[in-house]
């Protein structure tokens, strides 16, 4: 599959900052709004499913694995920039991924009980033009997704 190119330093024309606790209940909540805020680029049926499942695993990865049997709060940050661009930031303290690497193979899950595909940093890089996550131990994970629409 090719990527665009995507210019990070693009003007940010508008924007959303919102914070979430991390209850199941949320993940939902986060999906609409950020396909919400950016309905405002008129994107296609498509590029909202997108959006709203890579923000979908992001959000769920901060309520099962960052904060595992806690409630913290999630940071999502929406910007919607010059040239179409779509960044979508989401931000936990909870407890950080200790191989980021291995976290985003396929397959890999900290999920002792096995419930989980550990498929979630997979199906956010096939929906997004640009995926690109840092963590830090006891500090918690920032996953920021980037996705240009078509004009």
């Amino acid at each position: 599959m090719t990527r665009s190119t995507v210019d990070f330093s693009a003007r940010v024309e508008n924007e959303l900052d919102m914070t979430l606790p991390s209850l199941s209940v949320n993940e939902g909540m986060a999906r609409a709004a950020v396909a919400a805020f950016c309905s405002q680029l008129n994107p296609t049926a498509v590029e909202i499913a997108d959006l709203k499942c890579a923000v979908s695993e992001a959000v769920t990865n901060c309520i099962v694995h960052a904060y595992r049997d806690t409630v913290g709060d999630i940071r999502i940050n929406v910007k919607l920039c010059e040239g179409r661009i779509v960044q979508v930031e989401i931000r936990d303290r909870g407890c950080g991924i200790d191989d980021v690497k291995k976290a985003r193979e396929p397959l890999f899950t900290t999920d002792a009980a096995g419930e989980r595909s550990g498929m979630g940093f997979t199906v956010m890089e096939s929906f997004c033009d640009s995926v690109r996550v840092t963590s830090r131990i006891g500090r918690g994970t920032t996953v920021i997704l980037t996705k240009r629409l078509h004009k």
